[in-house]
């Protein structure tokens, strides 16, 4: 199958860096390090760090090449840009995996762009990218796949091996349950680790952050039992402490964004949860309270 990527940043040059150092035939759309990256893209990561010598790499998708499956790791604020980005190197039998934080995000482009083959792309991993074209890859890794819209399920097994043969532990879950389960952790500490400016290992040492850790994970688990996921327990509260208390003290993708004066994810992170809940009348006082203060902060 031929890849392209679309945002190679601390994901996109994660994952797509991974297929290409398995051979698979990865075509990446890059910005700003376009020079750098011509020459090459450099991974360091806790399962073996690795150089793709020369990857395939363009500043303008217009020259890419129609791919069978898209790994869209733009920022969803950036979302608008899609349709465009995506028009040259799609065709009908395409599959376009958003390896994006929030919830709704394929429901909104399947409303700007009608008919795509929609995966969602679910990474549990600590990556970032530290310079031009220079991953650091410091923790898990594992990603699930959720489908959207893809028509055959047969192809979403197939792309599972070829990312499981590409050192990349993959697994396939039903839509909602993905989305809802990854925004457990996401709703959680992208947000507290900007407005309490704290790593995440503090958050989940200190009794009192602690405490606000699970009440926020409690809002989003009621968000989602209200539209019907009810395979979300109280165990999975438990799992993404533990796991969080396991990894290295980590500066989620909203810190980062926030420490380099760039945008934040506050849209699809927090607003569209939020919306979601109060049309099926969930009170969640403390998703309120952060979305207030990280609009305030990005203001």
């Amino acid at each position: 199958m031929k890849f392209g990527v679309i945002g190679t940043g601390a994901i996109g040059g994660y994952y797509g860096g991974r297929l290409a150092q398995a051979g698979e035939d990865v075509h990446f759309l890059v910005h700003r390090d376009y020079n750098e990256m011509k020459e090459s893209l450099r991974v360091d990561s806790i399962n073996g760090s690795f150089i793709i010598e020369h990857p395939n790499v363009y500043i303008s998708s217009n020259d890419m090449p129609k791919v069978d499956v898209v790994l869209v790791a733009l920022k969803t604020i950036n979302n608008m840009l899609l349709p465009t980005l995506l028009s040259p190197i799609i065709d009908n039998d395409t599959i376009v995996i958003l390896l994006q934080n929030g919830i709704c995000v394929e429901e909104d482009l399947e409303k700007m762009r009608p008919n795509l083959q929609l995966v969602a792309g679910l990474g549990f991993i600590c990556s970032t990218k530290i310079g031009p074209a220079h991953i650091s890859h410091q923790d898990f890794g594992a990603l699930t796949l959720a489908n959207y819209s893809c028509r055959d399920d047969w192809k979403i097994e197939h792309i599972a091996d070829i990312f499981r043969n590409a050192n990349i532990p993959t697994d396939i879950v039903e839509y909602n349950f993905g989305r809802w389960r990854k925004a457990i952790w996401n709703l959680t500490f992208n947000g507290l680790t900007v407005v309490l400016q704290r790593d995440t290992q503090y958050l989940v040492s200190n009794n009192e952050t602690l405490e606000l850790c699970r009440t926020i994970m409690n809002e989003v688990i009621s968000i989602a039992h209200a539209i019907g996921v009810n395979e979300l327990k109280e165990s999975h509260i438990n799992d993404n402490i533990n796991a969080t208390k396991s990894m290295k003290p980590y500066a989620p993708s909203m810190k980062v964004d926030y420490d380099n004066h760039r945008p934040m994810e506050v849209y699809y992170l927090y607003t569209k949860p939020l919306m979601v809940a109060e049309l099926h009348g969930v009170n969640c006082p403390k998703l309120k309270w952060l979305e207030n203060e990280l609009r305030k902060i990005s203001m």
